[in-house]
């Protein structure tokens, strides 16, 4: 949670030093001078005396901590320095103290400047002496005798080298601090708020549905597009690893109609479904990849294949399934259905009886992937997963929220559809949540640096570009439709209505 919002923490953090500075730049400095007076008892014979004089100056020092903060020493202090200011003014501006069990006591002033603090702290030493003097010696009655009990300068105040105040070092450390709790206190906000699914354990945590795989974002897929684009060790990986669960889901009925499809546009839906196909061809079994998405087709146009015929045709009996499939990439077992002419009425040609013949007419063996469009947007993905084994429902990390894809769920629950699990599409490869990927990464620069990033021999098959084999003249091959190998034997005879 914290290192998903770490950058906010840093900026709370730097925002609260940079805060605390300027408030301390702005205030006025204040210069603390410090000087120390001792109770004397005279001059003593003996020791006894000695021990007699010192008890009776600490008995003295309360008495003399009061005299020492009273008004009358400020008036002395005014009077010397020749201030205009207020005695109970100028009592504010000085600290007078007594360590324990001393006869000493201490003085601390404040002013705007090195010398004025030093000034003060002399000038209400020399008050307190006066002010000592008068009192101890006021019960004379000729004026002459002196009381042995006395007053005396112990330490002499100094210029200070710094202010006292403002404390920078204590405030801009208070400000770290206090951006510290603001940006911890933002984290929990935002990760208490924030609806949006970032990694599978998202999904898992909040849906009682498996998911198949999470995908690495492919920068090269959104650069050049998933068929010139070269997927890395991650995403091959990932994408196996969806192939095999998908294999595994249901050992007794194992799904093979299966739709693919997402909560809105631009989950990554596409990408995947002809990801997920590669893999499966490569694996050796046959699989069909039909584009469903009869209002904003894809398929054909991503992998570079012909885009003027394909299922609507089929469904309308202009044309066989034969004659419109495309073979793509060198396995021999991957064909593509594309979309075809875009019809007006799109629900209805899919929740067809012959749209649901069409797609159980291939063999057993073969894996049928429908491309269809979004399960909130229209209705198409639903009716026809209500017709099919199932769907897998693409979610875009940091993109899809959990609202939004219970909302696609329900969408399913209602026409009765199979949701057969989630594919978390478009995981982050840096920041909080790229640690599932950490040993894919590791793993494939191990293998590069042992054998080279251009050896043959250590390449994985999946990863390399592929080059589309399909009917029709765009490339020139392939012209005769029934030149595709084996799909005469592969698929059965469909027979759709008749135009």
């Amino acid at each position: 949670m914290f290192r998903a919002h770490w950058v906010a923490i840093a900026v709370f953090v730097l925002l609260g030093a940079i805060v605390a500075s300027a408030w301390s730049i702005t205030q006025t400095k204040v210069y603390t001078a410090t000087g120390s007076a001792i109770i004397t008892t005279g001059a003593s014979e003996d020791l006894g005396s000695a021990l007699v004089g010192d008890n009776y100056a600490k008995s003295r020092v309360k008495s003399y901590l009061d005299i020492a903060q009273s008004r009358k020493v400020a008036e002395y202090a005014i009077e010397d320095l020749g201030l205009d200011s207020s005695p109970d003014a100028l009592v504010s501006r000085v600290t007078v103290s007594n360590p324990l069990d001393t006869a000493v006591l201490r003085v601390a002033a404040n002013g705007s400047s090195p010398e004025e603090a030093r000034d003060l702290v002399e000038a209400w030493i020399a008050g307190m002496t006066k002010a000592v003097a008068d009192i101890e010696n006021s019960g004379s009655g000729d004026g002459e005798t002196q009381s042995v009990v006395g007053l005396q300068t112990l330490d002499s105040a100094v210029l200070p080298g710094a202010p006292s105040s403002p404390n920078v070092k204590l405030a801009v450390a208070l400000g770290l601090l206090v951006g510290l709790a603001l940006g911890v206190g933002y984290a929990l906000i935002k990760a208490t708020l924030d609806r949006r699914l970032r990694k599978p354990e998202d999904v898992e945590r909040e849906f009682d549905i498996p998911v198949l795989g999470a995908l690495p974002f492919d920068d090269a897929i959104a650069r050049s597009g998933v068929a010139l684009g070269t997927s890395d060790f991650a995403m091959t990986e990932a994408i196996r690893q969806v192939r095999t669960n998908l294999q595994f889901m249901d050992v007794d009925n194992p799904p093979r109609v299966i739709v693919v499809t997402s909560s809105l546009p631009g989950d990554g839906k596409s990408t995947s479904i002809i990801k997920l196909a590669d893999a499966i061809a490569e694996s050796g079994r046959d699989v069909v990849l039909i584009d469903a998405d009869l209002r904003r087709p894809s398929v054909a146009k991503n992998l570079g294949l012909v885009e003027g015929a394909g299922l609507t045709d089929v469904l309308v009996g202009r044309a066989r399934a034969q004659d419109v499939l495309q073979a793509y990439g060198t396995t021999d077992h991957f064909y593509v259905m594309a979309a075809g002419a875009i019809p007006p009425n799109p629900s209805e040609l899919l929740a067809s009886d012959a749209m649901h013949k069409l797609l159980y007419s291939f063999p057993k063996s073969a894996i049928v992937l429908i491309d269809t469009p979004p399960l909130i947007p229209v209705t198409d993905a639903a009716v026809l997963t209500a017709r099919t084994d199932g769907a897998l429902v693409v979610a875009r990390s940091g993109k899809t929220t959990i609202d939004v894809l219970d909302r696609a769920l329900q969408n399913l629950d209602r026409v009765n559809g199979r949701a057969l699990g989630i594919i978390v599409d478009a995981m982050p490869r840096k920041g909080a949540h790229k640690d599932a990927y950490a040993y894919a990464y590791d793993y494939s620069t191990g293998v590069e640096r042992k054998h080279g990033k251009n050896d043959g021999a250590a390449s994985v098959p999946a990863a390399s570009p592929r080059v589309p084999q399909h009917a029709g003249p765009r490339h020139g091959k392939n012209d005769d439709a029934s030149s595709l190998p084996g799909w005469d034997e592969i698929i059965e005879t469909f027979d759709g209505p008749r135009a």
